[in-house]
């Protein structure tokens, strides 16, 4: 028992000494020693192992000490965390802008106009073309700069009339815009516009990442222009199209509630026949203009253009929207199915009338002629 009792005695000992030294009001950091405060503790032990606190058998809230994440240190940075401030998602963006501005637009006119910012065509396709300008100092020689997108400023016109800039600030859109516009029929009356942006981060181990209303690329060169362009201009000319369709939806809507209180409505057949003719032609121009369903021919060869542009479609919801807008001409589609058959009973109706009132002016003669026959007297 002398023995426990010494040693219980000696453990009790050396716990109350422990004790004391953390309690110390200027304990020494855990894991470095802060350069501000090197001038006051010169007595301080310099270890940097770490130090080790009691144990207690009750729950207690953890608290932190603010001077252990000191500035300086090698461990934790100043944006990792949340500790410091955090990058700012503007900087470093290029803007990109899509306008859907009219119904056709000559591609081959606006490359003779713009013969030396072509950019060399790296597909097949012919639904469009990319323009490409770049301000040179007078002591540059060019090289390595027609390469680097964010010292130039990309144009991509595509037939069906989208045009998507890349790297054009707001006050110089309207002269690229007008340029556009010289070479367009059936310009629209009310432009339709979107906008867009990406980012660049060599440092990135993904080839990219996605962001809200931006995409995060690790390169960007001229095939990603297209790629992106080729999505928002398809984007923003399905807007227009699925208004188009709203369009007709609203006019079918108010043909139907006039059929409602009257029971009859007063469309003519041309009208009909023009609305059949807008709904098809939307549609044709959808899936043959637009090339909706067309697969690129950039992300075809290369997995890294492939998965962009998957993700921008996903992105912008193009298939849903192409389902939603194939449900609506299908509704336009049974509106006009039924009014043509509406328009045939009317027409047959005359026709009926028609014959009713040839029988009964052929009824009257005939019986004219037999009053006339039996009042005559014979010669």
């Amino acid at each position: 028992m002398g023995r426990w009792r010494g040693g219980v005695s000696h453990l009790f000992h050396h716990i109350t000494s422990s004790s004391k030294s953390l309690l110390n009001p200027n304990p020494p950091n855990p894991f470095f020693f802060s350069s501000s405060s090197s001038s006051s503790s010169s007595s301080r032990p310099k270890s940097r192992f770490f130090s080790f606190r009691t144990f207690s058998a009750l729950p207690s809230r953890l608290s932190f000490d603010t001077t252990e994440f000191d500035s300086g240190s090698p461990f934790f940075d100043q944006n990792y965390g949340g500790f410091g401030p955090k990058e700012d998602d503007e900087t470093g963006k290029i803007p990109v802008k899509a306008y859907f501005l009219s119904t056709s637009i000559n591609l081959k006119s606006i490359q003779t106009e713009n013969l030396s910012n072509v950019v060399p065509a790296t597909s097949r396709s012919s639904n469009y073309i990319a323009l490409r300008f770049c301000d040179l100092p007078s002591d540059t020689n060019g090289i390595g700069i027609e390469g680097n997108v964010n010292c130039c400023r990309y144009v991509l016109v595509y037939q069906y009339g989208s045009a998507v800039l890349f790297n054009i600030n707001d006050h110089e859109v309207e002269s690229y815009l007008e340029m556009v516009r010289r070479h367009a029929s059936g310009l629209l009356p009310e432009m339709r516009k979107d906008d867009y942006a990406v980012k660049e981060k060599p440092q990135m181990d993904d080839d990219m990442q996605g962001g809200p209303d931006y995409i995060v690329l690790k390169t960007l060169d001229t095939d990603g222009v297209r790629i992106i362009g080729s999505v928002l201009g398809q984007s923003i000319a399905l807007d227009y199209f699925v208004s188009q369709i709203d369009g007709m939806l609203e006019e079918f809507a108010e043909i139907n509630r006039r059929m409602e209180k009257t029971g009859t409505f007063t469309m003519d057949k041309k009208k009909l026949l023009q609305l059949v003719g807008k709904a098809n032609s939307n549609l044709a121009d959808v899936i043959l203009k637009v090339g909706l369903f067309e697969r690129s021919e950039i992300a075809w060869r290369d997995a890294k253009y492939a998965q962009i542009y998957e993700y921008l479609r996903e992105e912008y919801e193009v298939t849903q929207r192409f389902g939603n807008l194939d449900f609506k001409l299908k509704f336009v589609e049974h509106n006009i199915h039924f009014l043509q058959e509406a328009l045939q009973n009317r027409k047959s109706d005359f026709l009926e009338w028609c014959i009713i009132g040839l029988l009964t002016i052929e009824n009257a003669i005939s019986l004219y002629e037999i009053v006339r026959d039996t009042t005559t007297p014979p010669l």
